[in-house]
């Protein structure tokens, strides 16, 4: 994983690029692909008063740019607030992730196998000749079946089957 840290209207001390990389090193926890960071630290005066602006651009693979500022008197804890931030959005990512992964296990472990499935046996068909409405009609009947699949005069694929209230039905 890139890092860049920036500074701008301040110096960047060794100390404080050692704290923004402890604390991105954090981020790795969630075992996501992260492709970079940015860091731009600036510190910014309005109406004479100091303050610091932490950004951090987390680039993920698969994903959009994570964007988080976070503005503080002090420069560390502004730091630490956005990498808690960080932390809440790509823990909500990481945790979408690992669900949608349960889910797909829990839907492959209650398939069955094809060992515990009846064993199949592949049979020819015979060719059957077209057959009139009536003769399929009377074959459904004759026999305990709920539906019976025949090839009409016109040779079309029809189906006739059994309603529940006791008529016959004719796909």
């Amino acid at each position: 994983m890139n890092l860049s840290i920036v500074g701008r209207h301040l110096e960047l001390t060794d100390s404080i690029k050692e704290y923004v990389e402890s604390a991105k090193d954090s981020l790795k926890k969630y075992n996501l692909d992260i492709i970079s960071t940015r860091v731009v630290l600036s510190a910014d005066e309005k109406g004479g008063k100091k303050g610091f602006v932490v950004e951090f651009a987390i680039n993920l693979a698969h994903k959009n740019t994570i964007v988080i500022k976070q503005k503080d008197k002090d420069l560390y804890a502004a730091i630490d607030l956005a990498i808690e931030r960080a932390k809440k959005v790509l823990r909500r990512h990481h945790d979408k992730i690992i669900d949608r992964r349960v889910k797909v296990d829990e839907e492959v472990a209650n398939t069955p196998s094809l060992e515990d499935a009846d064993e199949i046996i592949p049979t020819e068909l015979d060719i059957y000749k077209p057959m009139e409405i009536e003769e399929a009609l009377n074959e459904l009947k004759n026999s305990d079946k709920q539906f019976y699949v025949f090839y009409d005069m016109d040779d079309k694929l029809r189906v006739i089957y059994k309603r529940k209230d006791g008529k016959f039905g004719l796909y």
